[in-house]
């Protein structure tokens, strides 16, 4: 394998503070913060200016990848810090209907499939869920809370024990970042 230097730069815009400490980086805006702390080896975080050097001296194809990698996970801290990141889900049930509610830092789902017990989901921190009509949209800064909030409402109305084909109910992603499934 051979060696060499690599270099990424990123542009961070206007209103926008980014903090490099040594592996943590922090970026901030009209209260907003996005914390991260990078597992970094053989590579370097630097602030110049207004823009940010992810670098490597000696650099092989697994460094060229953490590389990239760091880049991708900045630019979602400074678009979420930007525009918050948006999961629309769609309560379906064709037996019983459901009841969704979000309270506090959890959404209790009643009546899933005539259950006398109520599924519970755990909404993360910084994350804000509506529910609308047959609707729950997700939304936060930070990419990694809204998805997981979106996919904890999801797999609270699994169903394991009968029939995918016959038993339709549930609760599923149909929107993630402006992309729809």
């Amino acid at each position: 394998m051979t060696e060499k230097s690599a270099e990424k730069t990123i542009q961070i815009p206007e209103g926008i503070e980014i903090i490099a400490n040594k592996n943590e980086l922090t970026a901030k805006s009209d209260g907003k913060e996005n914390k991260r702390i990078f597992s970094l080896r053989n590579i370097k975080i630097t602030k110049q200016g207004n823009l940010l050097k992810i670098s490597s001296e000696k650099s092989t194809k697994r460094e060229l990848k953490i590389i990239g990698t760091i880049v991708a996970h900045i630019k979602n801290m400074i678009n979420g810090i930007k525009d918050d990141f948006v999961y629309t889900l769609e309560i379906c049930n064709v037996h019983f209907p459901m009841v969704v509610k979000a309270e506090g830092d959890k959404v209790i789902i009643k009546s899933f499939l005539g259950e006398s017990t109520n599924r519970i989901a755990k909404i993360v921190k910084n994350s804000k869920v509506e529910v609308k009509g047959n609707k729950i949209i997700v939304s936060s800064f930070d990419i990694e809370s809204a998805g997981q909030t979106a996919a904890n409402i999801e797999k609270a109305t699994k169903i394991k024990s009968r029939d995918r084909r016959i038993f339709q109910d549930g609760i599923f992603i149909t929107k993630k970042l402006e992309k729809e499934i």
